[in-house]
């Protein structure tokens, strides 16, 4: 599975592990970081880039999971993104277990610090 990560990391045109409806602009995204790591009976996939275009990260690890089990070989994460068709793109892994951990963004976005940063004890606060 980490194989065939690896060759989504970088910049590349992710039009195959998009959804057919995507209305984003580009397709081009830069994936800094794919990590796969497994702890019992679960699997982290811990995914870093600098945006994410729409089923992106569900049809990645689609496409990973079939490598997993042995249903693919690990290039084939290469030769599905050469081919920029979603319809060659695997299988859409299911919404279920999967989170998104957390956003960051530049400094230049001026977006400020989450509360939850400043002060835990309120993001803990429940409102009446």
């Amino acid at each position: 599975m980490q194989l065939a990560g690896d060759y989504l990391l970088g910049e590349h045109d992710f039009s195959a592990f998009r959804a057919s409806s995507c209305q984003a602009k580009s397709p081009v995204r830069t994936i800094h970081r794919l990590r796969i790591i497994r702890h019992g009976d679960f699997i982290y996939i811990d995914i870093i880039a600098n945006a994410f275009l729409h089923h992106m990260v569900r049809n990645i690890v689609g496409v990973l999971i079939a490598v997993g089990a042995g249903k693919q070989e690990p290039d084939w994460a290469s030769r599905i993104l050469a081919t920029r068709d979603r319809t060659r793109g695997g299988v859409t892994a299911p919404a279920e277990g999967l989170y998104l951990v957390g956003v960051e963004y530049p400094e230049h976005f001026r977006i400020p610090v989450p509360y939850t940063q400043i002060t835990p004890s309120l993001a803990a606060m429940t409102l009446p």
